[in-house]
């Protein structure tokens, strides 16, 4: 799969108008009144919060990537609404979705109640109970039919197994090259490029592909802020497919990944090949923490130290 290729770096980025945000939502939600506020995240869309529970999002053009795409997330929310009662997950839910000029995509989305987990204060526990309701929520999304997906033609993704090796071993090596060339900490008895030998020969070779989120992490995942209860996952724009280990990756800390994967194993058991993947996922996720965030860098090796001991 091609990696992330920004096409427009110095395209014009402005916010619209509040007229042009409700003409365009209106559209869809003839009711809508306000434009309450412009939320700014630095990513690849804006989002415009509308009355109290609606959000128009616009691509912001200076970020316009290939892999980036709201009518792929249109299309995966849409999936996902199409799920029996018994198996549906909290997500946004599409009211709209379209073009207008100048070069205006957009999509209107019921908004997702609470914060995002980042800018919430949660309690031990109800983090860790808030994760797990994230994995039984992934586990879920993982299970829709993958052929809809392909035929679409709108999720790029791992086509063999030799893609997802190399979607791991990408990853190492780039931190390799941010040690060796831009002098990046790395305090470990092991090479980079030793761990990850050690991480592709344990991967298992798996033909196993779902639709993935991409990045469920906690930028995305939201919660009550009263509560901490765990309340849905948005941002579905960057999906593609590849094995579910992937959608768990960033996910390293010990009693995180603990809860998720609980979660994830509440309805229906994980098997060998999927914890073999994870494992090596986690020595990647590992290697990243340890070079990229050297105040977790001491627990990230003692961590890296136990997986690789692990046989």
């Amino acid at each position: 799969m091609p990696r992330h290729v920004y096409l427009q770096p110095d395209a014009p980025d402005p916010v619209l108008a509040d007229e042009l945000v409700l003409e365009l939502a209106r559209r869809h939600v003839p009711r809508v009144r306000t434009v309450a506020a412009v939320e700014e995240s630095g990513g690849e869309a804006r989002t415009y919060l509308l009355d109290d529970d609606l959000i128009l999002k616009v691509q912001r053009p200076p970020q316009l990537r290939p892999l980036t795409s709201l009518v792929k997330e249109v299309f995966f929310l849409n999936q996902l609404a199409a799920l029996p009662a018994a198996q549906r997950v909290s997500v946004p839910r599409v009211l709209g979705h379209g073009q207008a000029e100048p070069a205006i995509e957009y999509s209107v989305l019921t908004r997702m109640p609470g914060l995002a987990l980042r800018r919430a204060s949660s309690a031990p526990d109800a983090r860790r109970t808030a994760l797990v309701e994230l994995g039984r929520t992934l586990r879920r999304i993982h299970a829709l039919p993958v052929e809809p997906f392909s035929a679409s033609g709108l999720l790029p993704g791992d086509l063999s197994f030799m893609d997802t090796q190399t979607r791991l071993a990408e990853q190492l090596l780039d931190r390799a090259r941010d040690v060796r060339d831009q002098g990046g900490a790395w305090d470990f008895p092991l090479t980079i490029e030793q761990v990850a030998a050690r991480a592709l020969a344990r991967m298992p070779r798996s033909a196993r592909r779902v639709a993935l989120h991409s990045n469920p992490y906690e930028e995305h995942m939201f919660v009550l802020p009263e509560s901490g209860v765990f309340s849905g996952l948005i941002d579905f724009g960057d999906a593609y497919s590849g094995h579910p280990a992937f959608d768990l990756r960033r996910w390293n800390q010990p009693a995180d990944r603990e809860a998720l994967l609980a979660g994830y194993g509440a309805e229906q058991a994980v098997d060998d090949d999927f914890m073999a993947t994870w494992r090596a996922l986690m020595l990647v996720a590992d290697v990243n923490t340890i070079v990229q965030e050297p105040r977790r860098a001491a627990g990230a090796r003692r961590d890296l130290e136990q997986l690789l001991a692990m046989s």
